[in-house]
């Protein structure tokens, strides 16, 4: 739940442009959060190199992977019946191999690969690296499988084919794994520990993205504000590092700072934050810096002391607020975002109107709200009864969602009568003769195309909006274009 989830996107196939070379044909299509989509693009760049082009149709596949995700059910779902799909196709054309990789893979391995016998390949998400000898054992007809955590990998050394792109804003993984235990979570137990890339390789890929013509750049992590570089190993470790190995390391501000000065013309971003790891020097680097936008997603699942507590939540309610009041000190113009459940275990009325009144304290600009759903392996789902009715998690759910358009609406509003700057992604949804951007805020804003394209850094004037997009006239490009 740490991780935001762009329905649109879910069960995307990836394509690339052909290597000439390369006689194969890969489908690959992703589900869950961002991570999982960028760890697709490493996928398909270490398959690259063992002869095989990607495609959008599965007919056509010699091998058919999917890049799964086991934060909710619907997920897990979705992609088993995808599964079916598959192995209906390999009736016709029996030499096609199915692979599931990721969080899902982690979790269910032997289900997938030896009860059930629905795939031949199953790859963790620290085991992609090994895909090449995996291959192998599938065209030997022999079931693969790795899925060991690793507490080094951290695909700094793989530049990622950046599949799907808009050519325009890119995501850099700076940190894999989690530590933060929240009982209703599978991360930990699907990702591993938390380490942290070398700052060095991050730094290189972003100025090797800007060299190809992108402009904004998301630093990803599942937990990106404890990103933390001492020279490699766990984070958990850090207090048996060298005292010199303590005097050079590397934190999240000290990051932000650096990718911040190396491109001063790209704009940069980060997800997803947690809120005690989220710290002053984080906040008012940000506000130093013109090119680090003015958004931050920091989840807090309930407004509850009672249910933070019960979710191991490392905050209370009282602090989160105190962390709303540096952010709106320091940086006044920031958009926050939240994610919420609705409905975990023991969550009583009170305990939903806490959720409520601390939703109305903060106002978000946007929320990604959920009911809970129970997660195997998971240490709620060992220890908690899943005791709320599913229609009292509903009625919940949409007094949550509700309260957020609100808080929407009057979030967009105040961007009324100012002139924003507006990176350009593409075309508009409902219209072709509109382009559409984000502001720093990360809020969408859509104008007439008049002569100015994608890639472009556009002022914009905001004449209207709705709950969720800003509607404006071009007044002009924007100084940092």
């Amino acid at each position: 739940m740490e991780k935001t989830i762009d329905e649109s996107v879910q069960g995307t196939a990836l394509v690339l442009k052909d290597k000439g070379s390369n006689s194969r044909k890969l489908y690959i299509e992703s589900y869950g959060c961002q991570m999982n989509f960028s760890d697709s693009e490493i996928v398909a760049s270490i398959l690259a190199q063992e002869g095989f082009n990607t495609t959008e149709n599965i007919e056509e596949a010699d091998l058919v992977l999917v890049n799964t995700c086991s934060i909710r059910e619907k997920a897990e779902l979705t992609v088993r019946k995808r599964l079916e799909k598959f192995n209906a196709v390999k009736k016709t054309r029996p030499h096609i191999k199915v692979g599931v990789l990721g969080c899902m893979a982690e979790r269910l391995k032997s289900q997938l690969l030896e009860e059930e016998k629905i795939v031949d390949m199953v790859v963790g998400p620290d085991a992609y690296k090994d895909l090449p000898n995996l291959v192998q054992e599938i065209d030997a007809g022999r079931n693969a499988v790795n899925v060991i955590l690793s507490k080094e990998e951290t695909y700094g050394d793989v530049a990622p084919v950046r599949l799907n792109s808009n050519g325009v804003t890119a995501f850099v993984s700076i940190t894999r794994g989690c530590d933060n235990m929240c009982t209703f979570c599978v991360v930990p137990f699907t990702r591993g520990r938390e380490r942290s890339r070398d700052p060095l390789s991050i730094l290189e890929e972003v100025n090797d993205l800007w060299e190809k013509g992108f402009k904004e750049v998301t630093l990803l992590g599942q937990n990106v504000d404890s990103y933390l570089w001492y020279g490699g190993g766990l984070k958990k470790d850090f207090e048996k590092a060298s005292e010199m190995q303590k005097a050079t390391a590397v934190n999240f501000a000290k990051l932000l700072e650096m990718v911040a000065q190396a491109q001063p013309k790209m704009r940069f971003r980060f997800s997803t934050s947690n809120p005690q790891d989220m710290t002053l020097d984080v906040i008012e680097t940000m506000a130093r810096y013109r090119n680090i936008c003015d958004y931050i997603h920091l989840p807090v699942q309930s407004g509850s002391n009672r249910i933070l507590k019960a979710m191991n939540r490392l905050h209370s309610r009282e602090e989160y607020f105190t962390l709303i009041d540096n952010i709106r000190r320091i940086n006044p113009d920031c958009a926050i975002s939240q994610d919420m459940i609705a409905g975990f275990p023991t969550e009583t009325e009170e305990d939903h109107q806490d959720t409520l009144s601390l939703m109305e304290y903060v106002k978000y600009d946007f929320g990604f709200m959920f009911a809970y759903s129970e997660r195997p392996g998971t240490l709620a789902a060992r220890k908690l009864e899943d005791d709320i009715p599913e229609e009292t998690k509903k009625r919940r759910l949409r007094e949550i969602i509700a309260l957020q358009q609100q808080h929407g609406l009057y979030r967009t509003r105040q961007h009324l009568g100012k002139t924003e700057e507006v990176l350009i992604e593409g075309l508009s949804k409902k219209s072709t003769d509109h382009w559409m951007g984000r502001n720093s805020q990360n809020t969408v804003v859509v104008f007439p195309k008049e002569h100015y394209k994608v890639g472009d850094f556009v002022n914009v004037r905001i004449d209207d909006c709705t709950s969720a997009t800003l509607l404006g006239e071009a007044v002009g490009y924007s100084e940092n274009n």
